[in-house]
């Protein structure tokens, strides 16, 4: 669902959902919120090679145009991202275009930081701009 304008519109809210979901939803943003800040120590997504879990944290700072992005669907879409085999870095790119792509934000970046695996932290920040 892209750029709902109203709450009537959101079909994820208020209902029992248990399954990952391939988007995020939309509501109306209120006046005068410059940015909205998402964060959680608990992404989880596969190693694309071996296939072991990696686990990332996750900073989400968008500046709303017209909508915001409702937290309830972005925990499920997240979720998605479970059992997937990706690479910090295309994950870190792909949350930021599904924003682009629901949102439509002036601003947004994504930023994953994926726990130490041999000794190594890797962080990947992804940033989109509107028109861009």
């Amino acid at each position: 669902m892209s750029n709902p304008t109203s709450t009537e519109e959101l079909s994820i809210l208020g209902q029992t959902v248990s399954h990952p979901i391939d988007h995020v939803e939309c509501f109306t943003a209120p006046e005068h919120v410059t940015t909205v800040r998402f964060t959680t120590d608990e992404l989880l997504s596969c190693c694309p090679v071996t296939g072991q879990p990696d686990i990332s944290a996750l900073h989400i700072d968008y500046r709303p145009d017209r909508v915001c992005v409702e937290s309830k669907s972005l925990k499920l879409y997240l979720w998605s991202f479970r059992d997937r085999r990706i690479f910090c870095e295309a994950l870190a790119a792909e949350i930021a275009d599904e924003f682009v792509r629901s949102a439509a934000p002036h601003q947004v970046t994504v930023t994953v930081t994926q726990h130490a695996r041999g000794g190594i932290v890797t962080e990947a920040v992804a940033e989109r701009r509107s028109g861009a």
